[in-house]
């Protein structure tokens, strides 16, 4: 989905409408929905554009680690299974029992 509008642009749309604006007129002007506005206003409503730039660079940090332990943990996984599988046979084999 592309987006239309940036997070700075929004920050402006209601700066727009906290400095008097009517929200029907802001939505006309700058051509996006009524329900647009009250959902940017819900995720954004009282945040600066630096506050902005920087929650964007700690979600896309965020999930740059998530994606860094989901590898890790699917490594370490492997590894285990790995071991399992080269010692665990041996153990029950009856040969290597002395049986």
């Amino acid at each position: 989905m592309k987006k239309r509008f940036t997070e700075t642009q929004i920050i402006g749309f209601l700066r727009e409408a906290e400095a008097g604006l009517p929200i029907k007129q802001l939505c006309r002007k700058h051509g996006f929905s009524e329900a647009s506005y009250y959902l940017w206003r819900s995720k954004f409503g009282g945040v600066s554009v630096s506050d902005a730039k920087r929650l964007k660079e700690l979600t896309t940090e965020n999930a740059r680690l998530k994606k860094l332990l989901a590898e890790s943990l699917l490594e370490n996984e492997v590894t285990r299974e790995v071991l399992r599988k080269k010692w665990y046979p041996h153990q029950r084999d009856a040969r290597w029992c002395g049986t």
